[in-house]
């Protein structure tokens, strides 16, 4: 299942009876507002003996127990650029990008101080702000293409 406003989805009872496999399956992914997932569910005992009302309930609690074991993340779109500042700045840089929820990847100590900056999307200009009010509009960060 995809999510936001591309949802591509797909289902096969690959076999089993028509709608007792693939389409309960979905219909737990469904109720559940996640994206980016793929479920593949192998049964390998059951078939004529759990009847067509057992299938549904075994793939639909096999897709549920998946999810309970399956850690989940938010997917965000950040940015990321580099930062060149002089050492008199490191301090305050660093804890301001703390303060506006960035994150320094990596750090080069040479002549000044070069800082590699990820953000959100949406937190990268209240940072620049501060940035330009602390250095006096003397730094920007180079953010990448």
């Amino acid at each position: 299942m995809g999510y936001g406003a591309s949802v591509t989805e797909g289902m096969s009872d690959d076999g089993e009876p028509a709608g007792t496999a693939g389409k309960p399956a979905l219909a737990v992914l469904r109720g559940e507002d996640l994206g980016d997932v793929v479920v593949v569910v192998t049964r390998y005992f059951g078939g004529t003996k759990l009847g067509t009302g057992g299938l549904v309930r075994s793939y639909t609690q096999s897709v549920k127990e998946a999810l309970k074991a399956m850690p989940v993340g938010e997917r965000v779109h950040t940015v990321t650029g580099t930062l060149k500042a002089p050492y008199s700045l490191y301090e305050q840089i660093r804890r301001l990008v703390e303060q506006e929820g960035g994150t320094i990847t990596e750090e080069t100590f040479g002549a000044e101080v070069t800082l590699r900056l990820r953000f959100i999307v949406d937190e990268r200009d209240p940072f620049e702000h501060h940035l330009r009010e602390l250095s006096a509009g003397q730094l920007a960060v180079d953010w990448d293409a």
